[in-house]
């Protein structure tokens, strides 16, 4: 198994929630792995969506590979945001009047993405050289056509890593994380303990409820709750997946 990293970047992002009931459309504020699926499949030149109740050739051969995700350039875990509004006035598609819409979308947003990969998996192989010589097969773009994604190869980057070490103490997490603790009442411990800070960072805590997966039976979003911070992670033992980056002395989660 090889762990590596990229670092994934656009000018614009927009990772539409599919529960949005609005004019105005809302945006996920993290990339999440369904979205990171999708770019690895354009990157190899996959199959999208071709048939309803279908899954894509990208998810097939790509369901098995662990991801981890590190937001980058970011404010306490949050990208700037756009409203761009949108109008339509195609005839078939509103009936005669202008249609108009707004997308709340992410600006110059960047994400570390690792990815644990088998080398005996020709895919997963291919993959590996695509990332480093920089280059695909489609153009990846983070969730429109319009907002195309790009990396360098400069940003390919290798780990030793270890599965079987165990956190036993406070630890540095740098992906994001799924939470399934809950805080009620006092009656569970808190997740998080304070980093030695200088005086130009300030801790913070951000969560989102992100998509983790398919449900391949309601054939929708599988959601998790997901947490990201620069705290120490006090009882990281809880956490499943973790792998411990020996070179950077810290944690990623990798779902």
């Amino acid at each position: 198994m090889k762990l590596i990293s990229f670092d994934l970047k656009a000018d614009f992002a927009f990772f539409r929630k599919p529960d949005t009931n609005a004019t105005i459309n809302l945006s996920y504020n993290i990339i999440h792995r369904p979205a990171v699926l999708g770019i690895l499949g354009a990157i190899l030149g996959l199959e999208g969506y071709k048939e309803k109740g279908k899954l894509p050739q990208y998810y097939e051969v790509l369901k098995e590979v662990k991801v981890g995700i590190e937001p980058l350039n970011h404010d306490k875990g949050n990208y700037v945001k756009t409203n761009i509004k949108y109008s339509n006035t195609v005839g078939y598609a509103n009936k005669g009047t202008n249609f108009l819409t707004e997308e709340l979308t992410l600006v110059n947003p960047k994400y570390r993405i690792y990815l644990l990969l088998d080398e005996t998996e020709n895919y997963q192989k291919q993959l590996a050289e695509n990332l480093k010589k920089g280059c695909a097969e489609f153009i990846p773009y983070l969730g429109k056509n319009e907002f195309t994604a790009w990396w360098s190869s400069d940003s390919y980057k290798e780990y030793d890593f270890s599965e079987s070490k165990t956190p036993n103490e406070k630890v540095k997490v740098l992906s994001i994380f799924q939470k399934k603790t809950v805080l009620r009442d006092n009656l569970e411990t808190p997740f998080a303990d304070l980093l030695n800070f200088d005086q130009e960072e300030i801790p913070f805590i951000y969560f989102e409820r992100l998509p983790k997966d398919f449900d391949l039976t309601l054939m929708q979003y599988e959601m998790a709750e997901f947490a990201y911070s620069n705290f120490l992670i006090s009882n990281a033992e809880k956490l499943e997946n973790l792998i411990f980056i020996d070179e950077l002395n810290a944690y990623v989660q990798l779902l």
